[in-house]
């Protein structure tokens, strides 16, 4: 795993968390200089309140983050806040309820630019999760430049959120799907996705980080072949967002899509960044109130971005709890959110490779905190039900990828995911929890 440091990175052995943070002036040169004893994993253990839970008489040990993460006591705090204190209806009201509400929705649209680089706050578009937002695009941008025989191209790994909206423009329009294949270390071939790129291609459709590998794409590569080709390209952050540093100005993507929920943030709400000139250029997804400037019977005048897109009321706590989430992490930084949890799976794959009649699934080199794995001769099902039983949360089943299990010839996988809370003792208990899982099973 490779992960790149830069001036974002601080020094974190005086930080203090919650109420009072302090950003400290020292910075780290490489993520080596993170590791398991000066990253302050205990006080933002601390700040998550259902961590503290127990689960069968035993703590809970929480390893299912690529599914959804937990959320601290300072995202909680922004939606009692706002429903104690501020909430109304956004964008609609003159009185001082709805200033304060619209003010701090507006505020996390800011946040979310800003956390993501993004040009304006024009190109950020609040929406239910990724899976809508993949859903706008398809519907909006497909419809709008992609007809009968022309090509999509997506990988082998993605996960059903990209790929079923895909196949469902397909079917509307004649389009065609392509897939890119993948190795048996989880990794995409490029060289074969290159040979895809070609000019019937009108969208370029990939997963930043594999939900079920934990690969991490050369998205890099991936947007500049696609481009030099004149070819817009759209990543799949959902499983990037949490876990490394997002530019989508350095990356020039065309769209970025991410959910909030594994962001440390509520569930119901998401984004969608697109270049400002592309979501100009699309209709509307759907139609309602807050979408428009102006409706007669006889026609509509949409209103402009980054509202044209937002029809209805809006999941407003939700947001502010979002904008929340990114204050917390750009509290303890990023890069050394990165750094630490590369050490973590660095250190659970040394693990797992000790055990005998386990096969991890997934080995790619560029890979982010994902171990997902088999056991001889016991079900993933059975091994989610059992580990449960110690306390251990973690997801067993196809991950919404049946065609990576496919490819891998397995029913399904167990998947422990790491996040910045996560800590080696929590690994060892994994661990120590499969082996006896091995014994009972014989």
């Amino acid at each position: 795993m490779k992960y790149v440091a830069s001036e974002q990175s601080m020094l974190l052995k005086n930080y203090t968390f919650a109420e009072s943070v302090q950003v400290c002036p020292a910075a780290y040169t490489t993520p080596g200089d993170i590791n398991m004893t000066n990253f302050p994993v205990e006080k933002i253990r601390a700040d998550f309140p259902i961590l503290a839970e127990k689960i069968r008489n035993k703590p809970l040990v929480y390893l299912d983050n690529a599914a959804t993460c937990q959320k601290p006591q300072a995202v909680i705090d922004s939606i009692v806040h706002l429903y104690s204190h501020d909430y109304a209806n956004v964008h609609r009201g003159v009185h001082t309820l709805s200033v304060r509400s619209t003010d701090k929705f507006e505020s996390a649209r800011s946040k979310v630019k800003d956390f993501i680089n993004a040009a304006s706050e024009k190109e950020i578009i609040f929406v239910k999760g990724a899976t809508e937002a993949i859903n706008l695009v398809a519907q909006t941008f497909g419809k709008a430049n992609i007809k009968a025989g022309d090509e999509i191209l997506i990988t082998a790994m993605e996960h059903h959120s990209n790929i079923v909206p895909w196949q469902m423009l397909c079917e509307q329009t004649g389009a065609i799907l392509k897939v890119a294949p993948i190795n048996l270390q989880g990794e995409l071939i490029y060289a074969e996705f290159e040979k895809l790129l070609t000019d019937k291609t009108r969208l370029v459709s990939v997963v930043h980080m594999s939900n079920a590998l934990g690969t991490i794409n050369p998205v890099e590569k991936i947007i500049a072949a696609a481009h030099h080709k004149g070819i817009p390209v759209l990543l799949d952050g959902a499983q990037a967002i949490p876990h490394m540093v997002v530019d989508v100005q350095n990356l020039d993507c065309d769209f970025y899509v991410f959910s909030a929920h594994k962001l440390y943030a509520p569930a119901g709400v998401g984004v969608l960044y697109g270049k400002q000139a592309l979501l100009e250029a699309m209709p509307p997804y759907q139609g309602g109130g807050d979408m428009i400037r102006k409706v007669t019977f006889e026609a509509t005048e949409y209103n402009g971005l980054p509202y044209k897109f937002e029809a209805g009321t809006p999941s407003i706590a939700d947001v502010v709890g979002l904008g929340a989430a990114i204050d917390y992490i750009n509290e303890i930084g990023m890069v050394n959110i990165s750094a630490y949890e590369a050490k973590l799976l660095d250190y659970a794959t040394e693990k797992a490779k000790k055990i005998k009649g386990l096969r991890i699934i997934g080995e790619a080199e560029h890979k982010g905190a994902i171990l997902s794995f088999v056991l001889d001769k016991i079900h993933p099902h059975d091994i989610g039900t059992m580990l449960d039983s110690l306390g251990i949360a973690i997801r067993a089943g196809h991950h919404c990828a049946m065609p990576v299990m496919d490819f891998f010839a397995v029913p399904a996988t167990a998947r422990a995911s790491f996040a910045m809370y996560n800590t080696k003792e929590e690994i060892d208990v994994l661990m120590n929890g499969i082996e006896s899982l091995i014994e009972v099973f014989g």
